[in-house]
């Protein structure tokens, strides 16, 4: 574990590059019984994995940097997708590369708080998921599959860090408990030294992630309608992430709102009731 901030941005990227990446433990359970089908009928195809894992973020970065490290070996382009990276990766391949999966209950059980720390930004990665996927399909694009997956991934490195340096996620827990006025930037760099977002582009770039994913989780290029549906989606996930009565919730609202309305190109009015509905 890691007690105190690291010297610089490659110092943590190190750290983490091969850092073990444990999982949520529906996921390991899912894994055992798979293998089990697998080994007994036969008849386990990537759909059905990819299915059972799409939901645990944790599960897919270590299925994606791991089938796109496999290519990088290969010289060719990593999948897009996690039900790509399955049928590239192999059924056989595949449990044989993930015999044995640490879950967070069984890394953090010493640390219950930490334990729900992480829970809750997997929650907020999951509803962010949820509203970046509703924009794609009302948009209609081609790549929703990929925007779901980087929503959903674009917290990794918060997630990493309540792994890895519990101690310092909780300082940076509290310091925003106690203003929520504060930018999470901020806090990130007086207690680490660095932000999670350059922390987890840095990562994407050492495991050599299909490009069209590192870019729609990067913050600083949120000019192209995708991106834009994924950033719309994890932003008012964050918001609300407290609730919608919430008082930071109902400051920002009005701002998300006008931008969902200008991204789906619809009125105000049913942008809030489209928010409204895709939370229920």
């Amino acid at each position: 574990m890691i007690e105190t901030a690291l010297p610089s941005l490659q110092a943590w990227t190190d750290a983490f590059s091969d850092a073990e990446i444990p999982v949520l433990p529906g996921s390991a359970a899912e894994l055992e019984q798979l293998r089990l089908i697998e080994e007994s009928k036969g008849n386990i195809d990537a759909h059905t994995l990819a299915s059972a894992f799409c939901n645990d973020p944790l599960m897919s970065l270590k299925v994606l940097a791991h089938v796109s490290r496999y290519c990088t070996r290969l010289s060719v382009e990593p999948p897009e997708t996690l039900v790509g990276a399955i049928v590239m990766l192999g059924i056989g391949p595949f449990f044989s590369g993930f015999q044995s999966v640490s879950s967070i209950t069984q890394w953090l059980k010493p640390l219950p708080q930490a334990q729900s720390g992480l829970l809750q930004v997997i929650t907020r990665a999951r509803r962010a998921a949820n509203f970046s996927t509703g924009f794609a399909l009302r948009r209609q694009d081609e790549d929703a599959m990929v925007i779901q997956e980087a929503a959903l991934l674009h917290d990794f490195a918060e997630m990493l860090l309540w792994c890895h340096a519990p101690t310092l996620a909780l300082k940076m827990a509290e310091r925003q408990k106690m203003d929520h006025t504060l930018r999470s930037a901020d806090i990130q760099r007086e207690v680490l030294g660095i932000t999670l977002g350059d922390l987890g582009q840095a990562l994407m770039h050492v495991w050599q992630l299909p490009d069209l994913l590192i870019k729609c989780t990067n913050d600083r290029e949120a000019h192209t309608s995708k991106i834009r549906t994924v950033m719309l989606g994890v932003q008012i996930a964050r918001h609300t992430q407290h609730g919608w009565a919430d008082a930071h919730a109902q400051a920002a609202l009005p701002d998300d709102v006008a931008e969902v309305a200008g991204l789906l190109m619809i009125s105000s009015e049913a942008a809030h009731r489209l928010l409204v509905a895709m939370d229920s």
